[in-house]
């Protein structure tokens, strides 16, 4: 799973780098599809229930699930990529926003806190904890710096298949739900907005976008529960 996650990361690294005015998101699919494909891996997305594409590329108010195609990223655009490397049959899902250019304050601002929640969701997962700490992690981050927190979509397990047990939602009250053992691999992934928490779903049957049409943020690693702490399996670095 260590290398699966890394060969998501490298994935989403390689189009962090070519995110610019001008690309589309079918080009971006594409250099995260060749990243994987070259390095002998399978990418999870593609067929998955009959998705399209390697990577979800949504921009600006849609929250997750955005199909690459022709759509020209502009100046001042933010861009959410998730994508996911299956490697000898485990898998590996990590997701980030970026800045396309420069963006106006509120979206730096949303970027920042909505990566700021996942870190300290990540802090919050260890051996005797409990799954609620980790939801409130997420919620009151994003809360206390004005934004909301979407219901209707929430993270997951991770391991053999894309997702597994527990649902691990961005909203929930610290000290409840199921207690976390060392081994559980999950993926934690925040989504924020700036408006409402509310979403619904375009007529492709995808793409999730805000209901108020405000700007949506969000970020993920899969990270393996154990005794000495959380490892980030999907660390860039």
């Amino acid at each position: 799973m260590r290398e699966a996650g890394r060969l998501a990361a490298g994935a989403l690294q390689a189009v962090r780098a070519a995110v610019k005015p001008g690309i589309t998101t079918d080009e971006l699919d594409q250099i995260a599809h060749q990243f994987i494909v070259k390095n002998g891996a399978k990418p999870t997305f593609l067929g998955y229930r009959g998705y399209p594409k390697t990577i979800c590329a949504s921009v600006n108010e849609e929250v997750v699930h955005g199909i690459p195609g022709r759509r020209v990223l502009k100046e001042g655009d933010i861009i959410g990529v998730d994508v996911g490397a299956t490697w000898k049959g485990f898998v590996g899902d990590t997701a980030a926003t970026f800045p396309v250019g420069d963006v106006p304050e509120e979206s730096r601002r949303l970027i920042e806190v909505t990566r700021d929640s996942l870190q300290r969701a990540i802090a919050a997962a260890r051996v005797g904890a409990r799954l609620g700490d980790i939801s409130w992690a997420v919620q009151s981050a994003a809360e206390d710096k004005g934004f909301s927190v979407v219901r209707d979509f929430v993270g997951h397990g991770v391991g053999r298949q894309m997702h597994e047990e527990p649902a691990v939602p961005n909203f929930g009250e610290a000290g409840t739900g199921m207690r976390l053992a060392a081994g559980l691999v999950i993926a934690i992934e925040p989504m924020v907005n700036a408006g409402t928490h509310h979403v619904r779903v375009l007529p492709d049957g995808w793409t999730v976008v805000t209901e108020d049409g405000r700007r949506s943020a969000h970020f993920e690693h899969t990270i393996a529960i154990l005794d000495e702490g959380p490892l980030i399996l999907t660390d860039p670095s």
